[in-house]
């Protein structure tokens, strides 16, 4: 059985359960690894065992003591999530330090150093560690080197590069490897996220070692979309007023809130950057594409390596520009105009 119902990550779950036994347990822990492999939540299930008060050894929690109810309700004590606003990009500096009227007298930093209430622990999880303002960062750097005892910070990303260096190096580096097929497979089945065995397994292979990807997928518009944008990537010379036609369609479709409507744009870039990746691939080694809907798209690509690169590089810079605040339709119209023309971007 998976580890607090956690597939995939068995081996971290035991390492961390011989450290606690030993007591050599840490105060801060970077977890890293691809978006939707259950990073998030296993720093929230490891939360909750290290605060249960019936666990002895094996770091699996009762889940009836009233520390495990606290947990669940997110009204412990001793326990705190802080994750990015939904109406933000980043992880503003308040959340560490409090507001300008209450600067160092309120905010993580000011509670993580409280005696625990309840027992021998606080524990802060940081959901969204990358998208951490600087001035957050900076904050945080502090605590990281010298935290202390009672506490334990466990920080939740998905990229390195976006940490600083400084975060980095202050930290006991986790990294959580990609799903694999079946594990995603059996997951979206036994959670009937899926209709049936042959939809989950199509979602599971397309979705590149996350979970979350291959929910997704699942959704009929993104897996229209998904083909639909291949085939436009394909073509030449490129329409780009029509991809920045329907790209624009979709992210309006998630309605007037921004996350939703920035999380489509994720997605719908993810596609390309799949399709430029797997173009390169081919290339180089010539392994047949096992997806059909990306087979039949790289078929027809007849790109040479260094413009896919060059469309690639693009496409990678508009993903990162999503969560620095772009206004979309710019983005999108932008993004269009420079795969129509990439030779611009090397001057840009």
């Amino acid at each position: 059985m998976a580890w607090e119902g956690i597939e995939g990550h068995d081996a971290i779950a035991a390492d961390f359960a011989r450290i606690v036994d030993s007591g050599r347990l840490g105060g801060a822990y970077l977890f890293v690894g691809l978006g939707g492999v259950g990073k998030g939540t296993f720093a929230q299930k490891l939360a909750k065992s290290l605060l249960c008060s019936a666990v002895e050894s094996g770091l699996v929690s009762c889940g009836r003591c009233a520390s495990c109810i606290q947990c669940d309700a997110q009204t412990h004590p001793d326990y705190e999530v802080v994750q990015k606003p939904v109406d933000r990009t980043t992880i503003p500096l308040e959340t560490f330090i409090g507001d300008a009227e209450h600067r160092m007298k309120e905010g993580l930093l000011r509670r993580i150093w409280r005696k625990p209430a309840l027992g021998g622990r606080r524990i802060a999880v940081i959901l969204d560690a990358d998208a951490m303002s600087d001035e957050a960062a900076n904050c945080l750097l502090k605590t990281l080197e010298e935290p202390p005892d009672h506490a334990v910070i466990i920080l939740v990303g998905s990229s390195l590069e976006r940490l600083l260096p400084t975060i980095r190096s202050r930290c006991q580096i986790i990294r959580f490897g990609s799903l694999d097929v079946e594990t995603i497979t059996k997951v979206l089945l036994s959670s009937e996220e899926a209709p049936d065995e042959l939809s989950a397994a199509a979602g599971a292979r397309m979705a590149g070692g996350s979970l979350e990807r291959a929910r997704q997928l699942l959704d009929p518009a993104f897996a229209e979309f998904r083909e639909h944008v291949h085939g436009l990537l394909s073509e030449r010379p490129l329409r780009g007023v029509t991809i920045s036609r329907d790209l624009t369609a979709l992210v309006e479709a998630a309605g007037k809130e921004s996350q939703p409507r920035r999380a489509r744009l994720r997605m719908a870039f993810e596609f390309v950057i799949e399709f430029y990746r797997e173009a390169l691939r081919m290339s180089v080694t010539e392994m047949p594409i096992a997806d059909a809907t990306l087979r039949a798209g790289l078929e027809r690509w007849s790109g040479e390596a260094e413009e896919t690169s060059l469309l690639l590089g693009i496409t990678l810079d508009a993903l990162e520009s999503i969560d620095r605040n772009a206004n979309l339709t710019v983005l999108i119209d932008a993004w269009t105009a420079l795969l129509e023309r990439p030779k611009l971007s090397q001057h840009a």
